[in-house]
């Protein structure tokens, strides 16, 4: 589990640290839920499937995690079929074991039985040769918490727009 220092940000892509390389990112997870935790979590992978996650071929549009209080599994993950795989090939989104410490597992799912939460991925990288996915314990925004989000960052897109506009001037 990633340490607090570690966690950085709202931004899925700060929980990978120097040297890690992102293969795929939710983007829109942050739009649609609010992120109360992250953890790293180790995933189990065939051959091809590595192959294809260090050439990019991953998508996180609709996966979610759920478990049985004993192992927590990635559903709908879609890593797209190897092209040199051949007859070694998997199945593009079949349900995935995340590698977890029993502690961390009981906690996710206790947080995952209370009502509204759900544990989402947000990212998938290589650390140290590892494929690890990031995941977030999260709640679902309202219609009304978009509409909010997205007032505040057109605000600040205005206003970093007025700075940008008054240092010219000023050159």
């Amino acid at each position: 589990m990633a340490k607090e220092s570690e966690k950085g940000s709202d931004r899925p892509n700060a929980a990978a640290r120097k040297g890690d390389r992102v293969v795929a990112t939710n983007r829109r997870a942050l739009h649609d839920y609010h992120i109360e935790e992250r953890v790293e979590a180790g995933l189990v992978l065939s051959g091809t499937e590595v192959k294809s996650l260090r050439g990019g071929k991953a998508q996180l549009a609709d996966a979610y995690a759920a478990g049985d209080g004993r192992e927590i599994y990635l559903y709908n993950l879609h890593i797209s079929p190897y092209e040199a795989g051949n007859r070694f090939n998997h199945d593009p989104t079949r349900k995935r074991k995340l590698l977890l410490h029993r502690q961390e597992i009981r906690r996710l799912s206790g947080f995952v039985s209370r009502k509204g939460l759900t544990l989402i991925p947000l990212q998938i990288y290589f650390a140290r040769g590892y494929a690890k996915v990031m995941l977030g314990v999260a709640r679902g925004k309202k219609t009304y918490d978009k509409r909010h989000a997205i007032a505040e960052r057109d605000a600040a897109r205005e206003v970093r727009r007025a700075l940008r506009e008054k240092t010219r001037e000023r050159s």
